[in-house]
């Protein structure tokens, strides 16, 4: 579901029903995008709120020529980011026996391959949470949430170049952490 402009302007002006179409559509992408960056799920909920919340505050101030989308993942972002610096990195890591960890593995799976999931998705986990947050958040915006360049320079505030950079960066540490799952040399990151 695309949010019209008119939806936009509605929300603008303070109608209450054009804001909830425009947390209905961006609920979802919002919290994967701040869970890759907390690494916790209710935390990663909690901040969503959040986002909305100042977005709901602040709805007036979206430019005509400013992308939704991009303006709803740079308050994410920044939401993000004041929740890492207050909780300091340590707090942030998922053990493999974390219930939450189950929370996110289907139940389809046989016993081993629900098993390497895990495995797999913690390794994801610790190697995303070990890149710097700026590399991080470029490879979230770009892997997970499948954005353009332009929008995540627009979300960032990092030039294409840097953010070209960085994801350069963050894909060649993944790799390297990642290896023994990718067998050995793989490039799939």
């Amino acid at each position: 579901m695309n949010i019209s402009e008119e939806t936009i302007a509605r929300a603008r002006r303070g109608d209450g029903e054009a804001f909830r179409l425009i947390f209905e559509r961006y609920t979802r992408p919002l919290i994967s995008f701040i869970f890759y960056m907390v690494n916790e799920r209710g935390l990663a909920e909690e901040l969503a709120q959040e986002t909305f919340f100042r977005a709901y505050k602040s709805i007036g101030s979206l430019g005509a020529d400013e992308r939704l989308s991009a303006w709803l993942f740079g308050i994410a972002r920044n939401v993000a980011r004041e929740s890492l610096r207050s909780r300091g990195r340590a707090a942030r890591s998922l053990d493999l026996d974390d219930p939450a960890v189950a929370r996110l593995c289907d139940e389809g799976p046989s016993p081993a391959a629900v098993l390497l999931d895990k495995e797999v998705g913690a390794a994801v986990r610790e190697a995303l949470a070990s890149l710097d947050e700026d590399k991080r958040l470029v490879f979230v915006l770009k892997v997970y949430q499948q954005r353009p360049y332009e929008e995540i320079c627009r979300i960032t505030g990092f030039s294409l170049p840097k953010v070209r950079n960085d994801l350069y960066r963050a894909r060649a540490e993944m790799r390297r952490r990642l290896r023994s799952y990718l067998g050995g040399g793989s490039d799939e990151v």
